[in-house]
């Protein structure tokens, strides 16, 4: 019972509370300025799922069976139990997409470009295990990434279709009331969602919502299109968190050096021992 009323009281007290008004930028618009991070396990899996270990496999006398190297990680390398950020549950992927996903997942070791430390994409950049932060003015928007030092500009005046196909895509902004909508487009098909290899194909378009809901809050939304993969448009949905604590900052995570045997080492003359 006070467990009840005391949801009550909270249900109450937002309906009576005033909304939330963001402060504003140079230009009228909500103030996006800061250091954000998503508190999610999204970057593991987008659907929801129980504890697990990482899926890389070997087929074994009796079956495909988890390789020797992600056994050697112990719980460093298991997947940790999330809730999912997937509206309605699953991703609508098509018969055969669905099952080149499965393979992804089970050769996640070799195939994960974030092992590789190649840029992330979008939206895999936003939920991933590392801060990123929003620069605004009243001309432009620009987000750095601390994960492989990844930027995007976010251009307020649409410069036309995408030259080329690259890892980020070509962002597009506008404000739909104290919303920022960024159109996301021109993508190669390298990047995953995450690390359960979902997928997307170079037809991939997404439409990124930002929303300043608190003084330390930005809700996220991203719907995702891609005909070659997917049956229909789907979305996804999370929080972000501001860093607050004194002297926040991007460090400096330039991680393709940490993955040069991993890209280079099959070039040495004597290639080393696993």
């Amino acid at each position: 019972m006070a467990v009840g009323g005391t949801f009550a009281v909270l249900a109450l007290l937002a309906q009576t509370s005033p909304p939330y008004v963001a402060p504003r930028a140079a230009d009228g618009h909500p103030d996006l300025n800061g250091i954000w991070q998503a508190l999610t396990t999204a970057n593991y899996d987008l659907e929801t799922h129980v504890a697990r270990p990482a899926m890389a496999l070997r087929e074994g006398p009796h079956g495909p069976v988890p390789a020797a190297e992600v056994l050697a990680l112990g719980a460093v390398g298991a997947v940790p139990g999330g809730l999912g950020v997937v509206e309605g549950g699953a991703i609508p992927y098509k018969p055969e997409a669905l099952a080149k996903k499965k393979e992804n997942q089970e050769n996640w070791l070799t195939r994960d470009p974030e092992v590789f430390c190649y840029l992330p994409g979008v939206p895999r950049a936003t939920y991933m295990p590392y801060p990123f932060q929003i620069f605004q003015n009243e001309s432009g928007i620009l987000i750095t990434y601390e994960y492989a030092g990844a930027v995007r500009e976010v251009y307020m005046k649409d410069p036309g279709p995408p030259p080329v196909e690259s890892w980020m895509g070509q962002s597009v902004g506008r404000w739909d009331g104290d919303t920022l909508v960024v159109e996301v487009t021109g993508f190669n098909d390298k990047t995953w969602f995450d690390r359960s290899g979902n997928f997307h194909s170079d037809q991939l378009r997404v439409v990124e919502r930002y929303t300043r809901v608190g003084p330390d809050h930005l809700f996220y939304e991203a719907t995702i299109e891609d005909p070659a993969v997917f049956t229909r448009p789907w979305t996804i949905r999370m929080p972000l968190y501001r860093r607050v604590e004194p002297e926040a900052r991007l460090n400096d995570f330039k991680c393709v050096a940490f993955v040069e045997e991993l890209l280079y080492g099959q070039y040495r003359r004597k290639p080393l021992s696993r």
